[in-house]
């Protein structure tokens, strides 16, 4: 599995055509989760319920401004920024770097350089994460392996489903930050994931059974009643 196929894209554009070029250049490339907005009141609401891991931004949009909704978004979360935009001049691309955009791509683009200079970036940025993603999660006397989608602990081996190694890989990935139900499903149930709440309750029940040493006091995949659910920091 590519290392970074469990990235979260938001394209922000107002083209439906554009977004779904670009969107099935990332899928092709490897990235599964992929979603779209074509306004600013849209990102910001994308950006709030999924949490994505890297933003692809337009600079020309129908209720603002990529300038000003770059400010906004790093204002609530540090998160890589890319600006797709068909103003190629000097001064709009000084402008987007020197608020904090951590690539500037003119349109139109080759879609190997758009994945390249994308890669690039979340290279970068998450490091850290990409240096463990194919190695161990440790949940006290709990091993996760993820290479091998095992389970270790107190000497006994269980297999992870598909789903509970995405749930699992979801909020690990997220690990201390709140992943909303909504989230969840997608990552499980990709597009067709309305309707699936119930289904995954079932899973994380499952799953605590699996990584938790009392599955009925969890202490490390914790519910946040109403909002989703959270894999707990060791130190927190």
């Amino acid at each position: 599995m590519n290392a970074l196929s469990n990235f979260q894209i938001l394209i922000v554009d107002d083209e439906p055509a554009l977004c779904r070029m670009i969107s099935d250049i990332l899928r092709d490339a490897g990235f599964t989760y992929v979603l779209t907005a074509q306004s600013c009141a849209e990102a910001r609401r994308q950006f709030a319920e999924w949490r994505p891991d890297a933003v692809l931004l337009d600079v020309m949009l129908p209720d603002g401004d990529g300038f000003s909704l770059i400010e906004e978004l790093r204002r609530g979360r540090d998160v890589p920024i890319l600006f797709l935009s068909a103003r190629d001049a000097d001064e709009d691309r000084l402008r987007g770097l020197g608020l904090g955009a951590d690539d500037y791509i003119a349109k139109p683009f080759l879609p190997r350089e758009l994945v390249l200079r994308l890669t690039a970036v979340l290279r970068r940025a998450y490091a850290d994460r990409l240096k463990c993603a194919d190695g161990l999660l440790r949940l006290g006397a709990t091993t996760v392996d993820w290479a091998s989608g095992t389970v270790s602990r107190g000497g006994t081996q269980t297999a992870l489903t598909a789903k509970e190694y995405a749930l699992l890989r979801k909020l690990a990935d997220n690990r201390g930050h709140i992943v909303t139900i909504d989230a969840l499903c997608y990552a499980a149930w990709g597009d067709e994931n309305f309707g699936y709440e119930n289904t995954l309750m079932v899973h994380i029940r499952r799953l605590r059974e699996k990584i938790e040493e009392e599955p009925s006091r969890p202490r490390y995949l914790l519910t946040a009643r109403g909002l989703g659910y959270k894999l707990k920091r060791e130190d927190s």
